[in-house]
This record gives structure tokens, sequence and C-alpha cells, in this order.
């Protein structure tokens, strides 16, 4: 569904830390955005972008399909194991109640896109417009259980993983016959009009090394693979990208790496 094999998009990846939390809770984990990052909310859509059938998830802790596109962990999965703390549920899932909510949330959606017309060939999925929505939503549920002043330090100290932009390209412009936005724009306006799209977002209310697909034989080793389908990294491939997020250098992160960042939030101003 989306697009990890388009370079320019790894701009339109941000990581975020708000203000440090007050309380010794550990710090809260919300995440929006694509297939890259949906844990599960796609399983409760009637929608054709799901990832809950084998082959996926044979490498999971549940060697079950979760919803993840991939065949075990992805990344805020293995970002939430660099930082101590439990995976955020799919805000969707029906388990996200009580002490579940002190955790964060995750309100990514395979198929969706920076643009709302993106992923309309999968019908039912939660447009970022949508998350953001649910995000408010979330909020007041998390109000009404911890009371105002918890939930302002808990949402207010969260760490933020925003992932879009592949599915606009693979699936709004490139995949599409003849699509309204390839005839509409040459490549390069197209990507200064998604930049630009994404900056809203972000100002708002708040080639692969191998394959493993389903239509082939299941792969004996999909850690030697670094796609385990057409557009979804292996776990293998998630670990490495979260080691850049975590290490990497200004080569990869910018203005710093997230280990900066929480170091430097913790030491305060």
């Amino acid at each position: 569904m989306d697009a990890a094999l388009v370079p320019l998009l790894v701009s339109l990846l941000a990581v975020a830390a708000h203000a440090p939390a007050a309380s010794a809770a550990p710090r809260a984990f919300f995440v929006f955005g694509d297939s890259l990052v949906d844990n599960g909310n796609n399983n409760y859509l009637l929608t054709t972008a799901r990832a809950d059938a084998p082959p996926y998830g044979i490498d999971y802790p549940s060697h079950r399909a979760t919803g993840r596109f991939s065949n075990g962990l992805n990344i805020p999965d293995i970002i939430s194991e660099h930082l101590g703390a439990e995976p955020a549920l799919p805000y969707l899932c029906p388990e996200l109640r009580g002490m579940k909510l002190l955790v964060g949330a995750n309100f990514a959606s395979a198929g969706v896109g920076i643009l709302n017309d993106t992923g309309v060939q999968f019908v039912n999925i939660i447009r970022i417009g949508d998350q953001l929505r649910y995000f408010g939503e979330y909020q007041r549920k998390l109000r009404a259980f911890a009371g105002e002043e918890q939930a302002a330090r808990l949402v207010g100290g969260a760490l933020v993983l925003i992932t879009l932009g592949g599915n606009d390209f693979v699936n709004n412009y490139y995949l599409v016959p003849m699509s309204m936005r390839s005839r509409q724009y040459a490549l390069p306006d197209y990507v200064r009009f998604i930049v630009s799209e994404y900056r809203k977002i972000l100002a708002g209310p708040y080639n692969g090394i191998g394959l493993c697909t389903p239509g082939v034989q299941r792969v004996r080793r999909p850690e030697a693979y670094a796609f385990w389908d057409a557009f979804h990294p292996t776990e293998r491939a998630n670990r490495i990208i979260v080691g850049q997020f975590m290490h990497g250098s200004t080569d990869y992160m910018h203005p710093m790496n997230l280990t900066t960042i929480l170091a430097m939030d913790r030491e305060g101003p």
C-alpha cells in the first residue's frame, strides 16, 4: 500500500518530542500515518487495505497476523522497545481504555496519504484529518479517566510519530492509470505540492535489497530481505530504520536523532 521504495519521501517522516512530562509515568506515544506504522486499525474497517492474514505476522511474537504490514514488528513497536515501553494500541481497538490510555494510541491507517483523494480505491480508511479528529476524541476519553491535569501533562510530554507520503506517489500518481494528479502535475511540481500540503498538516490542530510477497513461496529467512511485500519493510529493515531514528547522524536525522532529543528533554531548559 505504501511506498517505502520512494527515496524522496524520507523528508516526510516526522518524529517530535514535546515538553517533558512532570510525572514519573512512561512517556506516551502517539502514531499517525499509513501502513508503515498501522498496527491494526484497518482490521476494524471494511477495506481492502488489510494485513490480517498470513504470511503477515509469521515472525510476530504470537505468529499471527495482527494488521501490521510486516513479517513481525513494525516501526512504532521497535521505537517502543527502545524506550522500554509497551506498544500503543490501535485507536479502534476495544481494549484501548482505562490504564491503556496512558500508554498513548496509534491512529494510523493503511492506504492513507497527505491528500484526501489518495487511497480512494481502498474505500474505508482513516484519512489524516480523521486521525487528528480521533486524537481529539482520545484526549476527551483521557481527561475523563485521568483528570484534566494529568491528561495535559501526558499529552504535553508525549512522543509523536507521523509517516505519510508514500501512497500519494504510489497509489495516487504512478499506479492509477492516467491519474488526475499525474495529468495535473509534472513530477517536480507534484513533489512541491505534496510537501506544501504536508506542512499544512503539521501546522494544523494538531530500491529494495530483496522482496518477499504473499504471491510467491514463503522465504525461509525473512531476515535476509529488506521488503516483506512490494512496499513494506521486514522487521529487520524496520529495526535498521529505527536504529537511524534513535542514533543516526545528521545525514539521516535533522536536526538531531531521537536519543539526543530525549536526552535534552530530560535535562530541561
